[in-house]
């Protein structure tokens, strides 16, 4: 096991005993890339572009808000629908990281934060034989998606806690940043990222499982 952490030997230890938890999906419970590398391939191989930089630029950031800065105005409805069905589609052949299951079935109140769509986080869930929690925050329901702050500023509304009392399971830039400005304490999984990207994070561990330990 490897860890970073940032700030107190106590603020460290409190970070443990979360009154909820706010867990990303893609990267932190799932594991997506190859499914998502196979609908962003497509997009770009159909817009002309770099398949595995625009894999990269759309990662962690609502599909709508990618199209927006790669698509002609016009063509932006068409493309997004192709790349939700393409997704929603292959959800299948995702997988559950070890502690998936056992987190979104323990006894802490939990919120899916992701910033795919209803329709998809659904799928991607179930597809990894995954039970979707009651609280779906997802790109449908909120305006301003990471590294905003809304969307885990509604997590925590929805579960009634306040958001200093909650834990974010975050393995991406924009969600650190998003949780983090929402007044969150943040633990990172390398699962997508070097160190160097996930500095904002309050503990950086090498997989959720261990998370998982340490919280149920």
């Amino acid at each position: 096991m490897s860890e970073v952490g940032q700030g107190s030997t106590a603020a460290g230890a409190d970070i443990w005993a979360p009154a909820a938890i706010l867990a990303d999906l893609d990267g932190t419970l799932v594991d997506s890339v190859a499914s998502s590398q196979r609908a962003w391939g497509a997009f770009a191989r159909r817009r002309g572009l770099d398949e595995e930089e625009t894999h990269r630029f759309a990662m962690g950031r609502p599909t709508r808000e990618t199209v927006a800065l790669l698509v002609p105005e016009g063509e932006r409805e068409a493309e997004q629908g192709q790349i939700d069905r393409d997704e929603v589609d292959d959800a299948r052949s995702v997988t559950a990281y070890p502690g998936a299951a056992e987190l979104l079935a323990g006894p802490i109140p939990i919120a899916v934060v992701t910033s795919g769509s209803t329709a998809l986080a659904t799928a991607r869930l179930r597809g990894a034989g995954l039970e979707p929690p009651a609280v779906l925050v997802t790109a449908d329901r909120i305006v301003r998606g990471k590294p905003d702050p809304e969307p885990f500023l509604l997590g925590a509304r929805e579960l009634g806690v306040d958001p200093a009392r909650c834990l974010a399971l975050e393995d991406a830039p924009s969600g650190i940043e998003s949780a983090r400005a929402a007044g969150i304490p943040v633990v990172a999984v390398r699962t997508s990222h070097p160190d160097a990207e996930l500095a904002g994070a309050t503990v950086v561990l090498d997989t959720l499982a261990e998370a998982v330990a340490r919280l149920l």
